[in-house]
């Protein structure tokens, strides 16, 4: 199983940690402070516990002194009173196939029917608690445990079976692996919120590893672990060398957009955006750039091998309906309301996982409208993380705002004339366009935009 540091824990929220307690069978978790149930978690005396022996009949009033300080036994009876408290303490949904959260935001597997909060909520947390707590069934940290290696009641529950399938990840952070992607079966693994951020997984990826059956009210079979990712060890994928260290080279690979719509031709072959471009689709406001990248990606949704994802940042309401009826749907929509920092937190997270697409070999591309919204420095950061990778994947990003942020491969500028195509080519460009579109097709945008030139002269 996982080892959790005490700063793991220092950072974990309480009801986290009295999950963990809980799953530890530990007795009178919740009358600890954060500090004293962390020393008892990790199999430390609290500071100023009371170590002398305790009777194994019925416990004695102790003084109030004392029942603060005296670390809690551990117990393995179930069905007590207690538990009854702790589900009426820590209300707990059911997870489908489809990803219904619970309310604590955490999903857990369900089981099939309804079988009382109580059983949800200690059903629920069997199959996340035990192996986020990093801990031996007995309250003992394992020791020289890699982070992807389960252990004790898990290994032994699993019974040799191994599953192999393609991640989805659900909005609440855990995932399921799908068999038969990309629909869900009866037969798809759950996969822990825990082990997702521990192995960086993101959706598309292919995973194998150990699984267990069912407990209790469990719908799901759980993975254990994570042996492989996309054909290569676990540990040697965390092991890996950082995305921003990673060798670079100029987009060399046109995306093909193949769409009949005028700015989109115009886009295509003028200003060519190819795997690992940084581009903006810039001019004033009313020349549809949000327009163009809706039909960008209308253009670019159904391209084989592209791990394709948009975020709304500062977008208005009706537009957030419209993109959320779209398949798939975006990764993050705020609207103009949401705060500068929460926007820019949103076009982070969605990139963070784009990168590790990339750096496993695949190709990402990310759309984002807008960065109005955001600092300026946020916004060059997020244009700053496209790039092709030589010996891995793209991470590509597309994004609209009022005017070029510098460092872009492509400006795409619309014109305010209200013509079609829509496109400003004298305020357009493409750095080296040849490796997108030959000699004979940067010549032919060359001569395209002296004339375009000429005429605005």
């Amino acid at each position: 199983m996982a080892v959790l540091e005490r700063s793991e824990l220092e950072a974990s929220p309480l009801a986290d940690l009295h999950a963990i307690a809980d799953q530890l069978g530990l007795e009178g978790f919740r009358r600890l402070r954060k500090a004293d149930l962390i020393d008892t978690i990790l199999g430390e005396p609290p500071a100023g516990a009371d170590e002398g022996p305790r009777s194994d009949g019925e416990d004695e009033a102790p003084s109030p002194r004392a029942r603060k300080r005296r670390p809690p036994r551990v117990r393995r009876a179930r069905g007590s009173d207690a538990d009854a408290d702790e589900a009426a303490e820590e209300p707990a949904g059911e997870l489908d196939s489809d990803g219904l959260q619970d309310e604590d935001g955490e999903g857990e597997p369900a089981g099939r029917g309804s079988t009382g909060s109580r059983r949800r909520a200690r059903g629920g947390r069997e199959s996340g608690g035990r192996e986020s707590s990093g801990r031996e069934p007995g309250g003992r940290p394992g020791r020289g445990e890699s982070p992807r290696r389960g252990g004790g009641r898990d290994e032994e529950d699993a019974g040799g079976r191994i599953a192999e399938g393609v991640v989805e990840v659900l909005g609440n952070g855990s995932a399921f692996l799908r068999v038969d992607p990309p629909e869900p079966s009866d037969d798809d693994v759950y996969i822990s919120a825990a082990q997702v951020r521990r192995c960086e997984l993101v959706s598309g990826d292919r995973v194998g590893g150990p699984v267990r059956t069912p407990r209790r009210s469990e719908r799901y079979p759980s993975l254990v672990r994570v042996d492989t990712i996309n054909g290569t060890s676990a540990d040697s994928v965390s092991d890996g060398v950082r995305y921003e260290d990673l060798p670079v080279a100029w987009p060399a690979e046109r995306l093909a957009l193949g769409a009949k719509d005028p700015t989109l031709e115009a886009i295509e072959w003028l200003t060519p955006l190819g795997k690992g471009s940084r581009a903006t689709i810039v001019g004033p406001r009313g020349t549809g750039k949000s327009e163009t990248l809706r039909r960008l990606f209308d253009a670019l949704r159904e391209t084989e091998g592209l791990e394709l994802s948009v975020v709304l940042a500062g977008a208005r309401p009706e537009e957030i309906a419209e993109w959320q009826e779209a398949k798939p749907a975006p990764a993050a929509a705020l609207s103009f309301a949401a705060s500068a920092d929460s926007q820019a937190q949103a076009i982070e997270r969605a990139l963070d996982a784009a990168k590790r697409v990339a750096s496993r070999g695949g190709d990402a591309l990310v759309l984002i409208d807008g960065l109005d919204g955001i600092p300026v420095t946020a916004a060059r950061r997020a244009l700053a993380c496209a790039r092709n990778l030589r010996e891995a994947g793209s991470l590509t990003v597309v994004a609209t705002a009022s005017a070029p942020l510098g460092g872009e491969t492509t400006v795409v500028a619309l014109s305010s004339s209200g013509g079609q195509p829509a496109l400003d080519l004298v305020a357009s460009a493409t750095l080296h366009p040849e490796l997108l579109v030959g000699d004979d097709g940067a010549e032919a945008i060359a001569k395209a935009r002296a004339a375009a030139v000429e005429a605005a002269a």
